[in-house]
């Protein structure tokens, strides 16, 4: 699923317009039933007093048409414009004028003393500012802002953004934003959205069809993606008849030390569970019962007693994994870089390899193109530099994957998959994988995929998608504390079986 800029957005809501040969209030219209049937959906809201707060531009009147379809099915609505005195919108001005022939009583809050009592477990409707903010609120709004904000007993539902929210910027610690249970937003998710640092005003979001025109949004060009089971689908290959080990590749899973095997053991695994013809595992020779013992499904060699020196192995991998669990002693590292100097295949390389690379950044030329690299937000820091806010981030995220002709897998909620400044971000996972071990795992599933001949792109796509799948296949049988990093292991294969389906 695409998503696009908000100037894209814009321009999409003209070019429906213009080739449809519809009025801008058809398109009103269009997001205002959207929202009405989502709510009808929602049979206990039926007996509920809806408050709706509208400003006077388009979302507002996307308000309006919401208050005026409620009304029509029988719904208790009492709808609010905020600041009475501003300039309205002529698409609003059509729907104030439609909700006055309609009965339903229209406030206009004029003083912050003009709010209203709110009835408990109602639904507060917020339709006060749309995509196109970009400066603080102030004034009544804000104090309207405030004052929903202290409502703890209703549900707040926002218009396509919260009000007060910056599609394209960082919100700061003076800016009043909506905190809302539940977002309605028209056609495409939004950026925003997704990033750590707006999780006090995003809980929850549902993407509604609007009717934007559908060749437009075909032909429109992004640089942001939201990875739904659509793109999976487009990704993933069934396996034929007459396939056969040899077709899906050698794994080489270089990782472990004293204390750590259990990381190899992970990625080993997922290596294999992910569907990869061969796996060997490279540990420390500490770790060769071990690895023996829980993955007897994987080839074995060492290296030296505690750590991993010398690098050296003697099978003929189609792909590597490096880094889980190897420690930054200095023999390690010294064996790392001199693996790295000589070493031609592709790459995915997680924890301490990051961190050795980030020590050590002329490293970086010598990792073949669109090597996978899968930090998490701190080896990610140490990697490209602090960052002020989520989009400073994103924009160096997207410089270093261009000037190093890199992927990075960036961990987190909302995993992000970066190359070439493109950003893909995952649709599935929840905070049972917030749990030790669960990156190893990752690590193992895309090292597995590459095997198998998808690209590093697909593999990382895919790879994170499957990851996610699992822990939310998972929570018929567990809680979100109670999953942990193998649990990711053994339900991969309900996760194949979704995508399957």
């Amino acid at each position: 699923m695409k998503i696009p800029m908000i100037s894209q957005i814009y321009e999409a809501d003209r070019e429906t317009v213009k080739r449809e040969s519809i009025a801008s209030i058809e398109l009103m219209e269009r997001a205002a039933k959207a929202c009405v049937k989502y709510i009808l959906n929602k049979k206990d809201w039926k007996k509920k007093r809806f408050y709706i707060f509208c400003g006077t531009g388009n979302n507002g009147g996307d308000g309006l048409a919401i208050a005026r379809m409620l009304a029509k099915k029988k719904y208790t609505v009492e709808v609010y414009i905020v600041p009475a005195n501003s300039n309205r919108s002529e698409d609003f001005t059509t729907n104030f004028n439609a909700l006055l022939k309609s009965g339903v009583t229209i406030y206009q809050l004029e003083k912050k003393e003009d709010f209203p009592h709110i009835i408990s477990k109602s639904v507060i409707i917020d339709a006060m500012f749309g995509i196109g903010l970009n400066r603080p609120v102030l004034g009544l709004p804000a104090n309207v802002i405030e004052e929903i904000n202290r409502v703890s007993d209703s549900k707040v539902i926002s218009i396509d953004v919260p009000s007060g929210f910056y599609t394209e910027k960082s919100l700061t610690s003076t800016d009043f934003c909506i905190q809302s249970d539940l977002i309605l937003t028209f056609q495409f998710p939004k950026l925003a959205f997704v990033l750590p640092e707006n999780e006090k005003f995003i809980h929850k979001w549902q993407v509604l069809d609007i009717g934007l025109n559908k060749q437009f949004i075909e032909e429109l060009k992004v640089s942001v993606q939201y990875v739904d089971i659509l793109k999976i689908k487009s990704i993933y290959r069934k396996r034929t008849k007459f396939s056969h080990k040899g077709a899906f590749g050698h794994v080489l899973m270089m990782g472990g030390s004293y204390g750590k095997i259990g990381a190899a053991v992970l990625a080993t695994k997922a290596a294999i569970r992910s569907g990869a013809g061969l796996t060997t595992a490279y540990i420390p020779s500490c770790g060769y019962q071990i690895m023996q013992t829980s993955v007897p499904e994987a080839m074995v060699e060492i290296d030296a007693e505690n750590n991993l020196e010398y690098f050296d192995y003697s099978v003929h991998p189609s792909v590597i994994g490096i880094g889980v669990g190897i420690g930054t002693d200095s023999e390690t590292i010294q064996g790392f870089e001199m693996f790295l100097h000589r070493n031609k295949l592709p790459l995915v390389i997680d924890a301490d390899g990051i961190n050795i690379l980030a020590k050590n950044k002329l490293l970086l030329k010598y990792l073949p193109k669109d090597t996978v690299l899968t930090p998490h937000p701190k080896e990610l820091e140490r990697l490209i530099g602090e960052w002020e806010n989520d989009f400073e981030k994103l924009e160096k995220l997207r410089e270093f994957t261009v000037n190093h002709e890199l992927i990075v897998v960036l961990k987190g909620a909302n995993t992000m998959i970066v190359k070439e400044g493109m950003i893909y971000i995952n649709s599935t996972g929840n905070p049972g994988l917030a749990t030790g071990g669960s990156g190893d795992v990752l690590t193992g599933i895309i090292t597995g995929l590459i095997a198998q001949k998808y690209t590093p792109l697909e593999a990382a796509i895919l790879g994170v998608y499957l990851h996610g799948l699992t822990a939310d296949v998972a929570l018929k049988q567990h809680t979100h504390e109670t999953f942990i990093a193998s649990d990711i292991i053994k339900f991969l294969p309900k996760a194949f079986k979704a995508i399957q389906k």
